[in-house]
């Protein structure tokens, strides 16, 4: 078995991550390029889903001890090639042609919180995982694009106690903070409501996509100008 894959729901696409923890490295953001492209070739689907096929976890973020090993084997260009494949799907998702939303059913750190903040929407469950960005303790900086996407659902002064304490927050603190759509009961609870959502939208394509390219144009820019700086200089991954 890979470590995403995806079914139909109606007209729901339904990704799972399949790995464990779901941590992000060049393997994962090649296939969800690959499930991404297969999802927009299919035109009877309406919108997107993303699950966690582990109940502990939706995804615990980058694959560091993968990244660190990059580093030390001064593989430089392979740094480069993952950050900015993991801003190609990121961008993916920013401009992609129907809603995506993240059915977060585990705990979503560092990256794989970034990666629910690249959807549209979001839902979690209240009864067991946690939300956190502990970059400020693993070192590694938020490029310039991430805290423009993630700040258009995450509060300005919310987002800064997160990023430099690094705490950790539950379904109910980021639904009254308007984080998520709705903190769920269980698993069972998030996915009803989560799949309900989805199939509550069935917006033609071409709107759609062009809605979310006129939003997101500024974060693109972003991604594709300031981002580069950093990708560029080689040092971004991992601090003393």
């Amino acid at each position: 078995m890979g470590i995403l894959s995806w079914e139909k729901n109606e007209s729901i696409a339904v990704i799972r991550m399949t790995n464990g923890e779901n941590r992000i490295n060049q393997v994962f953001v090649d296939a969800m390029g690959r499930i991404l492209d297969e999802i927009a070739a299919d035109t009877g689907l309406s919108s997107v889903m993303i699950v966690s096929g582990d109940g502990k976890f939706w995804s615990t973020g980058l694959d560091v001890q993968w990244a660190a090993g990059l580093v030390q084997a001064g593989d430089m260009a392979g740094v480069k090639r993952f950050m900015l494949g993991i801003n190609e799907m990121f961008k993916r998702i920013l401009l992609f042609p129907m809603p995506v939303i993240a059915a977060i059913n585990g705990h979503a750190f560092g990256a794989g919180a970034i990666f629910s903040c690249a959807c549209d929407f979001r839902f979690m469950k209240a009864d067991r995982g946690y939300f956190c960005f502990p970059e400020i303790d693993i070192g590694i900086p938020f490029l310039p694009s991430e805290i423009a996407f993630i700040t258009r659902y995450v509060p300005c002064r919310l987002f800064q106690e997160m990023v430099l304490s690094g705490k950790r927050y539950g379904a109910a603190d980021l639904e009254r903070h308007g984080v998520i759509e709705k903190a769920c009961a269980d698993e069972a609870d998030l996915m009803a409501r989560a799949a309900a959502f989805a199939k509550s939208y069935k917006k033609k394509r071409g709107i759609f996509g062009e809605m979310k390219r006129r939003l997101n144009a500024r974060i693109i820019e972003i991604m594709d100008s300031e981002d580069a700086r950093y990708v560029d200089s080689g040092t971004l991954l991992i601090l003393d």
